[in-house]
């Protein structure tokens, strides 16, 4: 680099070049200002940089920042935001006053003009505002200098309005009360011009970042209403979504801090976690495309199935009644009651006999019927499990299905029926649960619908996996859950904490009609047997019970897990 030597001519040259450089770094400072606000998502964060950088390259002891809004009626005006130098640890608290003339910020949120006050206690007679000195009083300070200017969008609304407060000489002065007039001295028109470029660019982002909000609020809004659809649906697992959820971010959160072992290369940035929030949120949407009856199904019968068989069984036992009636009749008919005067009676009496056994025919026709009601009934609740019933009555049991299978029974046109169909016959043989497999997998298919429905959303790059972690929550690391099959390399991780949410609030949920609530330690048990067979990460199930994940639904585990034999 060629280096060039010259000579200032006066001192007042030696002036404009030190302008010259100051300007061309006040110009590099307000670059990186705005790639710095450019990178800032957090709201609060914003606000506060927007701020501070304000102050830096005015040299202002104080300032503030204020909002309009809008959706009140009347508008009123926000105190967001406050820094000062002089009185760090000064009381701050966010509260809104009626958007007026009257204070300096309100009249520039009005007129969009900019106040440049070179003492504020000494303002002219006739300005409609005057400055609120309820803060010095209280603290106390002193406000001499201050810059007030309106933060705009491009079409010319007022968004906010930023006021700077005391314009030191020196960036290292210490302000006091007792030197304020002469430490301090008035914004020169330069500095406004380079702050009201620099509110415009702050206002700018801040729409961008309360765009961004409203964004992020109207989707969150979306999803919260899919919960509710999901849930008007199938009212037996209400609040099930939102449980999995809490219990998915927080196994993520937890796994995020290990830095040894198996989960010490987990990480999930807070962009991810709230993905793994959405997907657990929306992990079973799909369900709005299984049939309603299927989806709010409690028992093995349907309540219509059930009623029906009941009237069968009422009608196949007034039909038994009356056949006996008939009977009784038909053979008084024929054999007329005259043996009486012959002398007979009692039990002697053939007739009497006749009567009586088919009274007692009747009697266990009709028993035999309501065992066959109470075996309907018991084989019907999800509880029983068939195999283990059959290991303790198979002989007994098998032998009443069997004759139940081919009972029969005359309805009321007379034609020849099954007291129990075929069809009612397979759902209450279902081994475990309530459901037959092809009911079973208009279940399942629920994954599938959950995962073309997230697809069809347009997510950002930082939610794009939000179907796919959705879309594995029931597979397995052996290959043995679906819809697909997947193995563990093809599983995410955050599927994998979504899996094991998902189980364990299925197990332990109290809203569930068809099944009991499993304890706690219950639970954390089956996950453990579960992990032990490759079904999910034992690593994520260890974290989870050691760090008692579930405590974040209020769960209480009362003994020892590992004490559960």
């Amino acid at each position: 680099m060629s280096v060039y030597k010259f000579q200032i001519p006066n001192i007042e040259s030696q002036e404009l070049l030190q302008e010259s450089y100051e300007r061309v770094e006040l110009i590099e400072q307000l670059l990186a200002i705005g790639s710095a606000l450019s990178r800032s998502n957090d709201f609060n964060e914003l606000l506060q940089l927007i701020l501070s950088k304000s102050r830096e390259i005015t040299c202002s002891d104080a300032g503030s920042v204020y909002l309009v809004d809008r959706s009140s009626t009347p508008p009123k005006l926000v105190f967001k935001v406050a820094q000062n130098d002089s009185l760090p640890n000064a009381p701050f608290h966010e509260f809104s006053m009626p958007l007026t003339r009257k204070s300096l910020a309100g009249y520039v949120a009005l007129t969009g003009e900019t106040l440049n006050l070179s003492d504020a206690y000494n303002l002219p007679p006739d300005v409609p505002y005057q400055l609120d000195r309820s803060f010095d009083t209280n603290m106390p300070y002193r406000t001499c200098s201050v810059l007030v200017l309106p933060m705009q969008e491009p079409d010319g609304e007022v968004i906010g309005v930023l006021q700077l407060i005391n314009r030191k000489v020196n960036a290292d002065v210490a302000f006091t009360n007792e030197n304020a007039l002469s430490m301090i001295q008035p914004y020169s028109e330069w500095e406004e011009r380079i702050v009201r470029s620099l509110a415009s660019q702050a206002a700018i982002t801040i729409q961008r970042n309360q765009l961004q909000e409203s964004i992020e609020n109207l989707f969150e809004g979306f999803v919260r209403a899919s919960v509710q659809i999901i849930e008007a649906r199938d009212p037996t697992t209400s609040g099930h979504s939102e449980r999995v959820a809490e219990l998915t971010v927080r196994l993520g959160e937890e796994a995020s801090l290990v830095t040894v072992g198996p989960l010490g290369s987990v990480y999930l940035s807070d962009r991810q976690i709230r993905e793994i929030r959405y997907a657990a949120l929306l992990h079973d949407f799909g369900k709005v495309g299984v049939p309603e009856a299927i989806l709010g199904k409690r028992k093995k019968l349907f309540p219509e199935q059930l009623e029906i068989i009941r009237h069968r069984f009422a009608l196949a036992q007034r039909t038994l009644e009356m056949e006996c009636a008939q009977n009784k009749f038909q053979y008084l008919l024929e054999h007329p009651s005259h043996s009486h005067k012959n002398g007979a009676s009692g039990s002697s009496c053939p007739h009497c006999q006749k009567i009586e056994h088919l009274d007692n025919q009747l009697t266990r026709a009709i028993e035999t019927l309501e065992r066959y009601q109470e075996l309907v009934q018991k084989l019907n609740e999800p509880e029983i499990v068939l195999t283990r019933e059959f290991q303790a009555f198979s002989e007994e049991t098998m032998a009443q299905l069997n004759t139940l299978s081919q009972y029969t029974y005359r309805d009321v046109d007379g034609t020849v029926k099954p007291l129990i169909s075929q069809e009612e016959m397979v759902q209450l043989l279902v081994p475990k649960g309530n459901l037959t497999p092809q009911e079973r997998l208009g279940i399942e298919a629920h994954v599938t619908h959950t995962y073309h429905f997230l697809k069809r959303i347009p997510w950002t790059k930082h939610l794009k996996d939000v179907p796919t972690i959705a879309y594995g929550h029931h597979e397995k690391l052996d290959g043995s859950g679906y819809p697909q099959g997947l193995k563990q390399a093809e599983i995410s991780m955050q599927t994998q904490m979504l899996t094991i949410a998902d189980i364990y609030d299925a197990l332990t949920a109290s809203d569930r009609p068809y099944k009991r609530r499993l304890p706690i330690e219950t639970a954390l048990k089956i996950l453990r047997q579960e992990a032990s067979k490759t079904k999910i990460n034992s690593d994520l199930v260890e974290l989870f019970e050691q760090r008692q994940i579930f405590r974040v639904l209020g769960h209480t585990l009362t003994i020892d897990a590992h004490s559960v034999a």
